[in-house]
């Protein structure tokens, strides 16, 4: 354990068991979903923002860092029935919090969807509950009792991970990602990208600076701790997600206000959404997207560029792509006259005509001819 973690530890450990006002920003959250939750959860909660707002009924959801539950709760009603809300916590006095009112939260609800699980959130496949239970059976004066717990917690990643791969819809966290050391937030990021489907996102409420975050600050266990000296550079927090693989990376929320400002460097809630799915074969179904502007041109996370006004070729994972958030009012959707399965599709021609021409999605033999007696203009003469 390093002095940040020692430091959150403690911390978090009081915030526990008496609210602690400088852990957390101003955020509002959705009133009718707060009624339901004991008020012993609502008054040890800490955060900046509100990403449960990106959940979706039928959702599996992922919370890093989790805290006492509060988040969760809240995403459970979202869910609903059928979805499922985990939350992940390395904090044990937070854990007993969460754990404490289950039972209260199902029978509220009328049913039980919300598990919490004692794991570090750099480290999703492995559970430390499991990881201590199977220890018990170990001889720790054994020479060798060292290679043995590796071996064990490898095996456990591989054979019982905590969050199997692909298997979540929505990953969520608010003001925690600041906390993880330096580094180990390379991992964090693959981790995240790792357990989220395809087609799946994360939604991270958390702190950034406007300008680099001197040592002598990062050394300060206490600034740590406080989400203030492990915030990331506003910029290169959403680098950390374009270079963990995802698309679409956005600042949702960007508070003007900043929350504090320590030796003139401002620090701020924001909230970053960010997709899964970019990658994936290319294959040839004639469809093309019309760019609307307001831009003369854009270029996607894959390098494609978009004129505006222009009908552009791509292929079926880009035309997925572009009909979906964050981009779906951005594009016009253009779908070939005949649909090409995609059992039939060909490999997509990068080396093609970047513009697709109109007769490529109506067909060389399209020959139809609509005329129609509205008076498209509105009452009057015709314009």
């Amino acid at each position: 354990m390093n002095y940040s973690d020692s430091a959150i530890a403690e911390r978090y450990s009081a915030a526990a068991q008496a609210r602690q006002a400088s852990l957390c920003c101003s955020v509002t959250y959705e009133p009718k979903y707060l009624e339901a939750i004991p008020e012993e959860i609502v008054q040890r909660d800490y955060g900046c923002g509100d990403p449960s707002a990106y959940v979706r009924a039928g959702d599996t959801v992922v919370d890093l860092g989790s805290g006492g539950g509060k988040l969760c709760y809240i995403a459970a009603q979202v869910v609903g029935e059928s979805g499922r809300v985990v939350g992940v916590d390395c904090n044990q006095e937070m854990l007993t919090l969460a754990r404490k009112y289950q039972d209260e939260m199902a029978a509220k609800l009328g049913f039980g969807n919300v598990d919490f699980h004692f794991g570090r959130i750099q480290d999703l496949a492995l559970d430390l509950d499991v990881l201590k239970k199977e220890m018990e059976g170990l001889d720790r004066s054994a020479p060798e009792h060292a290679l043995h717990v590796m071996n064990l917690m490898k095996s456990l990643r591989a054979e019982r991970p905590m969050i199997a791969d692909d298997s979540v819809d929505c990953v969520i966290s608010n003001c925690v990602l600041n906390l993880v050391d330096a580094s180990d937030r390379k991992q964090l990021f693959r981790e995240i990208y790792r357990v989220l489907k395809r087609g799946g996102r994360a939604a991270i409420s958390d702190i950034v600076s406007d300008e680099d975050v001197p040592e002598e600050m990062r050394a300060d266990g206490h600034l740590w701790s406080g989400c203030i000296s492990g915030a990331w550079r506003e910029d290169l927090f959403l680098k950390e997600f374009e270079e963990a693989g995802f698309y679409g990376v956005h600042y949702d929320k960007y508070e003007e206000q900043p929350w504090q400002v320590i030796n003139g460097i401002e620090f701020r809630s924001v909230t970053v959404v960010a997709h899964k799915g970019i990658d994936g074969p290319c294959l040839e179904r004639n469809q093309a997207v019309i760019y609307k502007g307001p831009y003369k041109q854009i270029t996607d996370d894959d390098g494609h560029v978009y004129r505006r006004g222009e009908r552009v070729a791509v292929c079926d994972k880009t035309f997925q792509i572009l009909r979906r958030e964050p981009y779906a009012s951005q594009f016009v959707e253009v779908n070939p006259q005949t649909d090409v399965p995609i059992e039939q599709a060909q490999s997509f021609d990068c080396l093609r005509s970047k513009l697709r021409h109109p007769r490529e999605s109506k067909g060389l033999d399209y020959d139809e001819t609509i005329v129609t007696d509205d008076n498209v203009c509105g009452p009057g003469d015709c314009c």
